[in-house]
């Protein structure tokens, strides 16, 4: 036995408030975490940020797969006879009839419709996995057990790990829990893979040796990043909504986080007015932050146009293609009006790549049927 791979099975240990999770792998050699991971509002702390190479670790996306250890995140399973009518009654995602192997996420939205929690989802058959940052895992569980009353299901804090596997064919993990392609990442695909967490030295040692390569979550959050997916809590504030990440929205063949017709949960209205009527005020795009500035701005800092206030700045990492590059919520009527400032101790020129924004928000029904009762003007 490899003495790394005995030391990360030594340092698996039972995680309590006092002695947060730590991901075995944190053992390899090379192995680094994202300075101040703990007080960072991307989630991030009890994984290794990288492996001592990591801008070389995204270009090896371009030779083989490689594997991200997410097993920091939280896994909540549901099940029971009521679980499917229980959780589709809760959440965003219809799921009262999601087939075997469905792959998907689902938010849970406050009465206005602002997002308070956003996992992703799969279903075995049985049981519905959810997994989300560990920071909401308590408020989201909490949520979920004081809407129980009498439905029949059972909610369980596992001890599961997510295992990110980048790569265009499915990665032959051994005794994985389940495996799912994650939709909407088609290069590179994306694969979830749940083990138990005290498997995950033995899942890493035979990836590597069967030709794959271990990667930070930083090259992780640059594919993400370029995807336009968000992450709760650096992404979208305590005022965002659905519609302002295009991606969490069902539409066409691309499962999201949003079905838009389903029947009732919690800030639907908010769903369906923007869908029908409107669009939504702020947009989340990807954005290319000039590489030469001293610093990088960081994840919260105001973006201007001209000196007026338009949006705010959210994850922040450097590509191995693109340099720098970030997402950020950005007023709509400041797209297309030239280059933004982050601002900070060091303002930094941000240009919206035009790619990132969205080619189809669906046609507004309502406004259609507005139209049509007003008659020609």
């Amino acid at each position: 036995m490899a003495p790394h791979y005995a030391r990360m099975i030594d340092a698996v240990t039972a995680e309590t408030e006092d002695n947060p999770y730590r991901s075995p792998l944190l053992t390899r050699p090379g192995a680094v975490e994202l300075p101040d991971a703990a007080t960072s509002p991307l989630d991030a702390d009890g994984v290794a940020w990288h492996y001592g190479d990591p801008l070389g670790e995204q270009r090896a996306l371009a030779t083989g797969p490689i594997l991200v250890d997410r097993s920091h995140r939280a896994v909540i399973a549901v099940s029971g006879p009521d679980a499917p009518s229980f959780l589709n009654n809760l959440l965003s995602q219809k799921l009262d009839d999601a087939p075997p192997a469905f792959s998907g996420a689902a938010l849970d939205l406050d009465i206005r419709g602002h997002i308070l929690h956003h996992a992703d989802v799969y279903v075995d058959g049985a049981t519905y996995y959810l997994d989300l940052p560990r920071r909401q895992q308590a408020t989201f569980v909490d949520f979920l057990r004081r809407m129980v009353f009498w439905s029949e299901v059972t909610i369980e804090e596992t001890d599961l790990g997510i295992l990110t596997v980048l790569s265009p064919t499915e990665p032959p993990i051994p005794d994985c829990v389940f495996s799912r392609r994650v939709p909407g990442w088609t290069s590179p695909g994306r694969w979830d893979v749940a083990v138990e967490r005290r498997d995950i030295p033995r899942a890493a040692e035979e990836f590597t040796r069967a030709g794959g390569q271990l990667a930070g979550l930083m090259a992780f959050t640059a594919e993400r990043v370029r995807a336009g997916e968000p992450e709760l809590g650096i992404d979208l504030d305590d005022k965002a909504i659905p519609h302002e990440a295009p991606r969490l929205i069902n539409r066409g063949e691309h499962v999201g986080a949003v079905h838009l017709a389903k029947g009732c949960y919690r800030g639907q209205e908010t769903v369906a007015r923007v869908e029908n009527l409107g669009r939504s005020p702020r947009l989340l795009v990807l954005l290319h932050l000039d590489g030469s500035a001293p610093v990088d701005p960081v994840p919260g800092a105001e973006l201007t146009l001209g000196g007026r206030k338009v949006g705010r700045l959210g994850t922040v990492v450097h590509d191995a293609d693109y340099g720098p590059i970030a997402l950020a919520l950005v007023k709509r009527s400041a797209i297309g009006q030239g280059d933004l400032t982050a601002e900070g101790e060091a303002p930094v020129s941000a240009s919206i790549d035009p790619d990132s924004l969205p080619t189809d928000e669906g046609e507004k029904a309502g406004r259609k049927a507005v139209e049509k009762l007003r008659g020609p003007q």
